[in-house]
């Protein structure tokens, strides 16, 4: 597998993960307890910022792999690409279990949201302390 991108995130104490279609990452410095589908927060890239060996996988409609790791926790999931998501938002990066698009999609029909990420994850990213890396992959 080929490396597209690698993002870095914090954590907050208001981090839930509980919700059942999405997962999202935001460039956000803050979060209420309403946003529980947010994994992390000050994120380094939203969907705008994606580098263009990324976009142009996504846009290809490919299967893209996505590693989730705080020091030594580990999660992963895939999701695919399709050539109508716009990839413009400048704060958010939001993972579907639907095929539902907009400005802030960057996957769609993910196999996992962020209420089934690993439990030893999220607990973690309830430190605003605790960095996350997100590692975007090629399938091949």
């Amino acid at each position: 597998m080929t490396v597209l991108d690698i993002i870095y995130a914090r954590g907050h104490e208001n981090i839930l993960c509980d919700h059942k279609t999405t997962l999202e990452i935001t460039k956000d410095n803050h979060l209420s307890k309403k946003g529980n589908c947010i994994l992390a927060i000050m994120a380094s890239k939203a969907c705008y910022d994606l580098n263009d060996k990324l976009k142009s996988q996504i846009w290809s409609g490919k299967i893209i792999n996505v590693i989730l790791e705080t020091g030594s926790f580990k999660d992963s999931f895939y999701g695919y690409g399709s050539e109508e998501l716009p990839l413009l938002n400048h704060s958010d990066m939001v993972f579907r279990k639907s095929d539902f698009i907009c400005e802030r999609t960057v996957l769609i029909n993910c196999n996992k949201a962020s209420n089934q990420i690993n439990k030893n994850i999220i607990n973690s990213l309830t430190n605003p302390q605790t960095k996350l890396k997100i590692t975007f992959k090629s399938t091949k």
